[in-house]
């Protein structure tokens, strides 16, 4: 009997040292063909033929594992250029294969692919993919669903089911000829016709459809919802009648639960909630609604509705709820100010403690000279005065091969003229225009403020930066004090995100450290303000090895 004991321990101790690699070895690469195409959708708002993947709207689901490599062929079968973004994945020295077109490749040319290879490392969760040229992210955008390695659990109790809910926006026109039309008129492009709910808006007036997506329940049974806004220019409210939800992770990273009736999401953001389905029976109204509160900027604001129904319900009726006023800011504060990191033993918080570059970064919106436009101006955006003009070349491949010309890494780390920036708006409106880059040593620590102006209008900007994690360790209304504000950061568990609101009237801070060498963009994923030129990029050095360095471009990349 003891010598069967002594051998089953040490049956144990082997599969102890072996575990990493069984665990290891579960690691794989994953093969996804995403053939661009364009298909009639006839269960939204109209039949135009609309630019998809598959033939999918949204496009499909991408299911990888923590430390998964993916090889993604994309074949554009359209007469559009074409890149594809992978929103949230870091690209650990893969900045080849990040997507935004003329920052990290030139694009893919009608009849032409390219294989986006790159593993997702140190990430578990949601994120997605969209099209990162044009518009034409409207309908070009899906799902990235990253589980854990097999031998780390979720951090919370594990659901039974789990479900992606993809918010977004439609027009009933060619998305590419309303912001053409607005390029040449230097106004505002018209706002979207309805708002959608995978897919489908729900009754809406002006939509020939009716549809609206269905999600059936089984009651006692938790439900993980991956919500994704994938909307292109509004700030999205997500609730379910009659139910609160456990918010559990955002942007793929997993913050300390905290319950809630309503969520915020803005463009580019994810957030995963459990949902418990504590009713019998019945049949609850789900919605999505737009959140603005500045009175001057427009948005579409149509409530798009989906229904949640418990299996086995026969009643044809419906528990409706009410969606937050669009300028429900209280609400969106309060859940802001929820979000915390988990800062775990498994899951701890790194905020950067030494800054080595302090950045203070304005944003605003301006008018320039525009001879055909209306009334002679055309409306621009851009970060302390500078209007980002998009090259016709790629930023990394000119960085990675040291040509002269592309760029300058000039880019001011400070506006170059102080006035109140929520306050009185100068009478000089007029931005100037280039494409600069900010450049940072490999691994150094950034703080950077993103500050809301007046001109114009005062508006929130969710702003989006490309191959990094940051914290969030600050947020305040009016012009951010650097004396005072800091006092108050939150240094200990401070969210951990890729897009995050600069607040309307207001300001954030927020800390990375950049430890991933390439040329990464940071800009507002309101696609209305990164048309107007609201965007800057980070070059990053090589630090010191080939691991610390940018991997050599694919053999494939396409070529301008």
């Amino acid at each position: 009997m003891l010598g069967k004991i002594r051998e089953w321990l040490r049956i144990l101790v082997v599969l102890a040292l072996l575990w990493p690699v069984l665990v290891q070895c579960t690691s794989n690469i994953r093969h996804y063909k995403f053939n661009v195409m364009m298909r009639n959708i006839t269960r939204v708002c109209s039949t135009k033929p609309t630019v998809t993947v598959n033939g999918k709207f949204p496009g499909p689901t991408i299911y990888a594992r923590e430390d998964d490599t993916l090889l993604i062929k994309v074949v554009n079968q359209v007469h559009y250029n074409l890149t594809v973004h992978w929103h949230g994945v870091k690209q650990i020295r893969t900045c080849w294969s990040d997507g935004p077109a003329y920052i990290a490749q030139c694009p893919i040319q009608p009849g032409k692919s390219y294989v986006y290879n790159f593993t997702v490392t140190e990430q578990r969760g949601t994120l997605f993919w969209h099209a990162h040229i044009l518009w034409l992210r409207a309908t070009v955008h899906g799902a990235i669903v990253i589980l854990p390695t097999l031998d780390l659990p979720y951090p919370f109790s594990k659901p039974q089911k789990e479900v992606v809910i993809i918010l977004g926006e439609w027009w009933k026109s060619d998305v590419e000829a309303v912001i053409d039309e607005a390029t040449q008129s230097g106004l505002p492009p018209n706002i979207s016709d309805a708002h959608t709910i995978n897919g489908l808006p729900g009754p809406v007036s002006t939509c020939l459809s009716q549809e609206r997506f269905n999600f059936l329940v089984e009651p006692g049974k938790k439900y993980l919802l991956r919500i994704i806004n994938a909307a292109l220019n509004e700030e999205l409210f997500f609730k379910i009648a009659g139910h609160n939800l456990t918010v559990v992770e955002v942007d793929a990273a997993y913050v300390k639960p905290f319950e809630t009736e309503t969520i915020l999401t803005a463009p580019g953001q994810t957030t995963n909630v459990i949902l418990s389905a504590n009713h019998k029976s019945g049949r609850y109204l789900m919605v999505t609604s737009p959140y603005m509160d500045s009175p001057l900027i427009l948005v579409n604001n149509k409530t798009a509705t989906a229904t949640l129904q418990y299996i086995g319900t026969n009643v044809s009726s419906t528990t409706f709820t009410v969606p937050p006023h669009r300028n429900a800011t209280s609400i969106a504060r309060k859940f802001m100010d929820s979000l915390r990191s988990l800062n775990s033993k498994k899951y701890p918080a790194k905020v950067p403690m030494k800054i080595d570059h302090s950045l203070l970064f304005i944003i605003s919106l301006g008018l320039n000279p525009c001879a055909s436009c209306y009334k002679g101006f055309r409306i621009v955006a851009a970060i302390n005065n500078v209007t980002f003009v998009m090259p016709s070349v790629s930023l990394l491949n000119a960085h990675f091969n040291n040509r002269s010309g592309a760029f300058t890494d000039d880019f001011p780390g400070f506006p170059q003229y102080a006035f109140d920036y929520t306050g009185i708006p100068p009478e000089n409106l007029r931005t100037m225009e280039g494409t600069k880059l900010y450049r940072l040593e490999y691994n150094s620590s950034v703080q950077l403020i993103l500050q809301d102006t007046g001109l114009l209008s005062p508006e929130n900007h969710p702003m989006h930066l490309h191959g990094f994690n940051f914290f969030v360790v600050g947020r305040g209304k009016g012009n951010f004090n650097p004396k005072v504000d800091p006092k108050n950061f939150n240094l200990v568990d401070p969210v951990e995100r890729n897009t995050i609101n600069a607040p309307s009237g207001g300001w954030v801070a927020i800390r990375f450290r950049a430890n991933n060498p390439g040329v990464w963009f940071l800009h507002c994923h309101l696609e209305v303000h990164t048309t107007w030129g609201l965007k800057m990029a980070f070059v990053v050095d090589n630090g010191n090895g080939p691991n610390e360095s940018l991997l050599p471009p694919p053999n494939d990349l396409p070529k301008c």
